[in-house]
């Protein structure tokens, strides 16, 4: 009986970050399914692509309040366990990438779930554990996203902050020490579902944003020019 309380916070956090609320949002407000558009995925990324900016901001404010909710859960009924308050919004992270409302047939006869990449949800998870983490997430991941261009980088980079911020935190004893392992847990689910990204990083065709699309777009506008 003692491990019927663990497993149900971690079931009701993997069905709770499982909402594909890009999905939700999308068809609301276009009819659109998300998972045709662009690389398929249910994020704020691609809800932004498929929808427009207001729809790419609500989808990442909801899947960032999973992964905190899934913290915040397991807090609040186990508040003893640290290893359950890590495992928590992992379930989350997984639920949002491998979403048990979304599966689908796949060419070889099999099935797949689909879903997200998973960084806002690991972002939540890292606010739900440590609110004042979100101080340091999002603003790098900004930059990351703004100056670098790459949303997949971006992603990545809040598995990164959470690993380093939490293990300092950890070893100035402000938080228990399993909580340095959420970041490593979030980095490897985000490696995972990031795979065709990193893929496209090394071969050089992975799509920018931000100031280096922007430059590219001038740049290409001027070239047009000259040729003419």
């Amino acid at each position: 009986m003692q491990f019927v309380l663990p497993f149900s916070i971690l079931a009701l956090s993997y069905i709770l970050g499982s909402i594909p609320f890009g999905l939700l949002i999308v068809r609301l407000s276009t009819g659109k399914d998300i998972r045709q558009v662009e690389s398929g995925r249910t994020g704020g990324t691609n809800a932004m692509r498929a929808a427009g900016v207001w729809a790419g901001l609500f989808t990442t404010i909801m899947d960032f309040i999973k992964g905190a909710a899934s913290a915040w859960l397991a807090q609040a009924l186990m508040p003893d366990s640290a290893w359950i308050h890590i495992l928590a919004p992992i379930l989350a992270i997984v639920g949002h990438n491998y979403s048990i409302f979304l599966p689908e047939r796949t060419p070889g006869g099999g099935w797949r779930l689909r879903g997200g990449a998973g960084g806002a949800p690991s972002a939540g998870g890292a606010f739900g554990l440590w609110a004042p983490s979100i101080l340091f997430i999002v603003p790098f991941a900004g930059l990351i996203l703004y100056f670098v261009g790459y949303a997949s980088l971006a992603t990545l980079s809040t598995a990164v902050v959470s690993t380093v911020l939490f293990a300092y935190l950890v070893s100035i004893e402000k938080l228990p020490s399993q909580y340095m392992y959420y970041g490593i847990l979030a980095g490897i689910l985000l490696l995972i579902s990031l795979r065709p990204n990193i893929q496209r990083l090394f071969q050089g065709n992975e799509r920018l944003v931000g100031l280096r699309a922007k430059r590219k777009k001038t740049a290409s506008k001027a070239a047009q020019q000259i040729s003419i």
